[in-house]
Formats: C-alpha cells, sequence, structure tokens
C-alpha cells in the first residue's frame, strides 16, 4: 500500500490554480459545440504534452486521449469537451467565450458543462507526476466530443472500435464537488400520425393527422404520472418537447404530424418497456401512430459518422462497490469532513461507460449542475483545485483497497 501525503496534494492544487484557471479559460475561448471541436481538442492536447503525460493521441473521432503511466490497471477520467450553443445572447451579462475572471469565479459557456472537469483533470496528472503517486496503474484521461448532442456515443467509440476497457471511469462532470454514482437513464422518441390532406374549406373530406396527435398529447401527459419511481433515482418522466407537421399549404388538412418525447428512464425501466406503454394508450392503437426511436448519424468533426439509436441506458454503481469506497476515502482523506453521495440530475457519459458495457462509474467534479446550458455560466476556481487534488489521488485509494 502507497501512502498518500494529503496535505502536500492539496498545497500542490492550489498552488496549479493559476494553470488551471488560464488553461480553462483557453477553453472557453474556443467555440467548441458538439461536433465543431478540433479547436479545443488541439488545444488540450497541447496542455497535456506541457505538464508530462507520457502519450497525447486523437482518434478517428476526435477524442483526445491522454496517458500517464505503465501500470496494468488501466484506470480511466472522463469530460466532454463540446458544449451546447449559447442561446438568446440577450440573456448573458458578459460574452460567453470572453468571459470573465474574478477571485472565486470563472465565467465564460463550458466552465462547468465541462470543460473545468478537463482542466482539473490534466493537473492532477501533474500533480502525481510531482509527487511521484505513479503506481501500478495507467492513467487515461479523456476529452470526448458529441456528447451534448449524444451522450456516450464516444465512449461506443472507444470502447467498440479502439478496443479499450479501463478497470473504472471517473465521471468528470459537475457535481458540487460531491460524490455521485449513478443518474437515470434517457431515450428519444418520436410518435408519428398519418392522415389524408384536402382543402381547408372542406376539412370533411380529409383525416386530418393533427387532430389524432390531441388525444395521445393527453394521454402521454397523464401516463407521466404513472411512470415507475426508485428510492434512489427517483421516478421516470416523459415531456413532449417538439411537434411537427406536414400538410400542403396553410390551407390544408394536415396529412402527418409527429412529436418528439424525452423520456427519462429510472432504475427498472428499459427502452422496450418505454415504447410498449406508449404503444399500448388508446388513443395510440385507435390513430395507428406509429412510434419507435430517433436515430444518430451525425459527421463527428473528423468526418466519421458513427451511427445509433437514441437511447441512453441508466446507471446505478453500489454504494459498497470498491470504487465508491475508494472515492469516498479519497475525499475524507482530503478534506476531513464526510463525503456526500448522490445522482446527477442529468445524463452524462456513464449511459454507454457503465449502461451498456458495464464498467463502474463514479462521479466527481467541479461546477454545478443548476449551471449547465444555462446563461451567465460560471464555475469556481476553489472546486477546480478541490477536483485537481481528488483525481490525483482516486488512482492509488483504489489501488489500496484492492490490497486490503
Amino acid at each position: 500500500m502507497k501512502n498518500v501525503d494529503f496535505k502536500k496534494v492539496l498545497e500542490l492544487a492550489e498552488s496549479y490554480k493559476p494553470d488551471i484557471t488560464k488553461f480553462l479559460r483557453d477553453m472557453i475561448a474556443i467555440p467548441s459545440e458538439s461536433c465543431d471541436e478540433e479547436k479545443v481538442v488541439l488545444r488540450i492536447k497541447e496542455e497535456m504534452l506541457k505538464v508530462g503525460f507520457d502519450k497525447v493521441e486523437i482518434d478517428p473521432q476526435g477524442n483526445v486521449l491522454g496517458y500517464m503511466g505503465h501500470g496494468k490497471h488501466l484506470i480511466a477520467m472522463d469530460a466532454h469537451i463540446d458544449t451546447v450553443g449559447v442561446g438568446n445572447m440577450d440573456n448573458w451579462e458578459f460574452d460567453p467565450y470572453l468571459g470573465f475572471e474574478d477571485d472565486e469565479q470563472i465565467g465564460g459557456r463550458g466552465g462547468s458543462d465541462q470543460e473545468g472537469g478537463m482542466a482539473s483533470m490534466v493537473y492532477a496528472g501533474k500533480i502525481i507526476k510531482d509527487l511521484g503517486l505513479e503506481g501500478d496503474y495507467t492513467l487515461l484521461v479523456t476529452g470526448t466530443v458529441q456528447e451534448e448532442d449524444c451522450d456516450g456515443l464516444c465512449w461506443q467509440y472507444i470502447v467498440e472500435e479502439s478496443k479499450i476497457k479501463p478497470e473504472f471511469v471517473v465521471i468528470t462532470e459537475p457535481t458540487s464537488c460531491q460524490i455521485y454514482r449513478g443518474h437515470r437513464g434517457r431515450m428519444e422518441i418520436k410518435v408519428t400520425t398519418h392522415g389524408i390532406s384536402c382543402h381547408g374549406s372542406a376539412p370533411e373530406r380529409g383525416d386530418n393527422a393533427i387532430f389524432k396527435m390531441a388525444p395521445i398529447l393527453l394521454e402521454l401527459e397523464q401516463l407521466n404520472h404513472r411512470l415507475l419511481d426508485n428510492d434512489f433515482l427517483g421516478k421516470g418522466t416523459l415531456t413532449v418537447s417538439e411537434v411537427f407537421f406536414s400538410s400542403p399549404s396553410r390551407c390544408a388538412v394536415a396529412d402527418g404530424c409527429s412529436v418528439s418525447i424525452d423520456r427519462r428512464l429510472t432504475d427498472g425501466e428499459t427502452f422496450e418497456s418505454a415504447l410498449e406503454e406508449i404503444r399500448q394508450l388508446p388513443s395510440v392503437k385507435a390513430s395507428g401512430a406509429i412510434v419507435e426511436m430517433y436515430d444518430y448519424a451525425r459527421p463527428a468533426y473528423t468526418g466519421l459518422v458513427y451511427p445509433t439509436k437514441s437511447y441512453f441506458p441508466t446507471w446505478v454503481l453500489e454504494e459498497d462497490h470498491v470504487v465508491t469506497q475508494s472515492t469516498v476515502n479519497a475525499f475524507e482523506g482530503l478534506f476531513e469532513e464526510k463525503a456526500v453521495v448522490d445522482k446527477w440530475t442529468f445524463s452524462t457519459n456513464g449511459v454507454s461507460i457503465m449502461g451498456r458495457y458495464g464498467i463502474p462509474c463514479i462521479g466527481f467534479g467541479p461546477g454545478h449542475e443548476d449551471q449547465a446550458h444555462a446563461p451567465n455560466e460560471v464555475t469556481f476556481k476553489s472546486e477546480l483545485v478541490k477536483a485537481a487534488a481528488m483525481y490525483a489521488v482516486i488512482p492509488t485509494m483504489y489501488l489500496n483497497n484492492l490490497k486490503k
């Protein structure tokens, strides 16, 4: 077992606060929406090489992979480095890419969701090197693409095509520096009704697809209240997020109508059960509506197309799992306070890593969930430092617990 000097780790992490801050601000200044991440990926590769990663690669999908050490236990830490757009600029009090910085906060799109985690991971690698915390492990730090568009697609590629399968993965999405061990899954569903168009002056000659959709919408709203509940993850939910139609003109009966459903899946629900609940609604049966999952096949910035269904499985890591306990040990050793273990409300790359492939995931990240996708997004310097210290210590705590 290797002893960790937690005080030295914290002191060194604090000393790198200016470097972490500058690196994060550099990333924020580079617009990097999904499928347009190339410039920020190159900036991350530059910083990884600067701080001493042993090998840095960019895979065919465009993910940046930084390796440190050569031990037999492969441990990964992941941050998606794409962001959502900025939305209505009138809602921003500062430029989302120029951002701002004061003694406590860094502002800008992606600061909390999720480039702050990336900055802390890279400097955790430097702390490991500086303090000789290497051991019988290889640390893989990933900056992954397309997560905001299709969470987990990057790790489908990493596992299926690159054949990389770590023993566990730390998800560095924002947790307010608490430990998260799961979240609900999700799926994107389309419901479509069909009709027959005719002139709007004589609607009785046609069959209005929009009218067919109306009772379906009411029954979907009622279904939401009946979905499965879970003590830890909470209740499954659904909401209608988009409405589309097809019609020859504004003076015609609509011959097609479809809606998009954002369906959140709690523990115990599957994509089959979620689709079947909708298919069994009386209004869906009566109208002959089609219920299906969306597909995702948007090219990465490299041009690679890696199609998948828009299904993102639920995952939960046991509270007594060695990865959970190792992360708790790291937290309580560093900060001398009891760790809070909770869950995310939103979804992460864990939907593939653990949801699809059963690779244990644990969450710990700087930044707050309520900053994600919001105007005036900020993150917090103190949390960037805490996260860097945690990421530097977790691998050693894990190896120590394996030896017990």
